[in-house]
């Protein structure tokens, strides 16, 4: 069995760090906002290059909470892609703003800028572009944009920690443009826990102080509170696994990229599209997702090999049913066609060449 993501095996890598600072923070029994949050809400920063990282209990509550501390609220109109999870869309209608889809570049996945353009309206109040699969979006193009048309930016980089985009004043990593950026720590993410978590990045000292009365029950003294908040803090206990991993995010992503590399030599010349490294940034392939009109042949062969395949995302989000009244006779042809032909193939850090090889010799076996 090729599992799409093996955590057993960076856990092990792990366990000889992870396990005694686990230990040290259950015998310290500061378990909410304790000092391995705060520790590693410095050292998030430091690493993603932004002034504030404020920890949360999901990505979903990420963006939820960006959004109202960027003033995003009912009425309001927030571009984004169709094609990611449904947490981009659904943080929008938490704050009771509409999302408007936009259909996608077919070969990054990612939106497509000259929609974005089209789509906005004096209703637009903010844009967020996700950098799916760890493919950034070009941000130095889309932040041209919105800041000429004075939109807020809420970057959605779930799938995307440690990727980067290339600027005329070098690479910066994705999280560190819009008024904030927002990620998630799913155990399967590039930088994962060992369950929910979420972090929100922004260089206002502003939006960082609202955030963190936004999870905290809108209260900055206890037990004084000047807004309706909400209980969103990224656990202690997580803390205490990001700390341990995020000194070995960089060579992840290069191990994921080595991945990315070896499906590409394996995966030549056949009639499949594999994934597009655009330049304007660094793919950290969260997913490494291809397109075929053979799919389901694909997968056929895969599962009889007791390999794990997965489609990211079957079903658009203009598409579902919970967007059906305000998204009905929309049509997105470009997010329609790869969604109809996406494929994700198993990819971790840990993922051997050897297996790699078998998993392209089963998909070449199908043409």
């Amino acid at each position: 069995m090729i599992p799409m993501v093996d955590l057993k095996a960076q856990y092990r890598s792990l366990q000889d760090t992870l396990e005694p600072a686990m230990l040290t923070a259950l015998e310290a029994t500061q378990f909410i906002l304790g000092p391995n949050v705060q520790a590693f809400e410095k050292e998030a920063a430091a690493y993603l290059g932004v002034e504030h990282a404020v920890g949360v209990a999901s990505g979903t509550d990420a963006l939820h909470l960006a959004l109202i501390a960027a003033g995003v609220g009912a009425g309001d109109e927030v571009i984004t892609t169709p094609f990611t999870f449904i947490a981009t869309a659904e943080a929008i209608d938490y704050v009771g703003a509409t999302p408007v889809f936009v259909d996608i570049d077919p070969r990054t996945f990612n939106l497509d800028l000259n929609a974005v353009e089209s789509a906005i309206t004096p209703k637009t109040r903010a844009v967020i572009p996700v950098h799916l699969f760890g493919q950034p979006v070009n941000m130095v193009e889309l932040m041209e944009l919105c800041v000429a048309r004075d939109l807020h930016v809420v970057e959605d980089c779930a799938q995307s920690f440690g990727a980067t985009v290339e600027t005329k004043n070098g690479s910066v990593q994705t999280g560190a443009f819009g008024d904030a950026g927002c990620f998630s720590f799913f155990p399967s993410k590039n930088l994962g826990c060992f369950g929910d978590g979420g972090l929100v990045t922004t260089n206002s000292s502003e939006i960082a102080e609202q955030l963190k009365s936004l999870r905290n029950h809108g209260s900055k003294v206890r037990y004084y509170h000047s807004e309706i908040g909400y209980n969103s803090r990224l656990d202690e206990l997580q803390a205490v696994v990001l700390r341990a991993k995020l000194p070995q995010i960089d060579n992840y992503n290069q191990n994921r990229r080595r991945v990315a590399a070896a499906y590409a030599a394996g995966l030549e010349g056949l009639p499949v599209e594999i994934p597009f490294e655009d330049g304007f940034g660094t793919h950290v392939y969260h997913q490494y997702t291809l397109l075929s009109e053979q799919r389901e042949n694909i997968m056929e062969a895969l599962a009889a090999a007791d390999i794990a395949h997965a489609i990211y995302y079957p079903v658009p989000l203009h598409q579902q049913e919970v967007f059906a009244d305000s998204c009905h006779g929309v049509s997105l042809p470009v997010t329609e066609q790869v969604a109809a032909q996406c494929l994700s193939l198993p990819i971790y850090p840990e993922l051997e060449g050897e297996r790699v090889e078998q998993i392209t010799d089963v998909i070449r076996s199908v043409f």
